[in-house]
């Protein structure tokens, strides 16, 4: 294998283009399931992506005339694209403050990891959990806790009543019910 296809390859401009969402002062809090979930998808870009990439750019490099090979071209972006990503979960994860939620003390009180039912002045119900950064998904109610709304209910208890700051106004919520499930079963998840 070619020396000039191993990490070294990599532009420094690749470096300002890893963009981590952050708190200054905070950690980057995450569940066990998006913890795990970071780790495969690393282990498979080490593992068995960017090996795959390397053979397909070392063969396209052996067939000449590298700068009107396609395969040569989208190789090497290719491969750029996965260290970027590398280097991206390699930050993640070392910033990560893992939460067990199955660890938690019984509590009605809101925290990293709860899901919340509540409602609005109409009396229409929403679910929202609370979650990490990483692995926040509002299309089925993972908000992070760094969220508007995720911020309005932390520390509140079940029954409490809140206010949310809208556009059109604040609007009063009321908190139904407060539980703690660490990954609820047949949730997708996309990272």
């Amino acid at each position: 294998m070619n020396e000039d296809l191993e990490f070294k390859d990599i532009d420094e401009d690749d470096e300002e283009e890893v963009k981590i969402p952050e708190i200054h002062g905070t950690k980057n809090y995450m569940t066990r399931a998006c913890y795990n979930r970071l780790l495969d998808e690393r282990k498979n870009l080490v593992l068995v992506e960017r090996p795959n990439v390397v053979n397909v750019v070392a063969w396209a490099a052996s067939n000449g005339d590298r700068s009107e090979n396609a395969d040569y071209q989208y190789g090497k972006q290719r491969l750029r694209e996965i260290d970027r990503r590398i280097r991206f979960l390699n930050k993640r994860i070392e910033a990560s403050e893992v939460i067990d939620i199955d660890k938690r003390p019984p509590t009605d009180q809101i925290f990293f990891g709860a899901t919340i039912v509540y409602a609005n002045e109409q009396g229409d119900e929403s679910k929202i959990r609370i979650v990490g950064i990483d692995e926040a998904d509002a299309s089925v109610g993972d908000v992070s806790w760094i969220s508007p709304i995720a911020r309005v209910f932390l520390k509140h208890f079940e029954g409490d009543t809140v206010l949310l700051p809208a556009p059109k106004g604040v609007k009063k919520l009321e908190i139904l019910e407060v539980t703690y499930v660490n990954d609820p079963p047949g949730k997708p998840h996309i990272i």
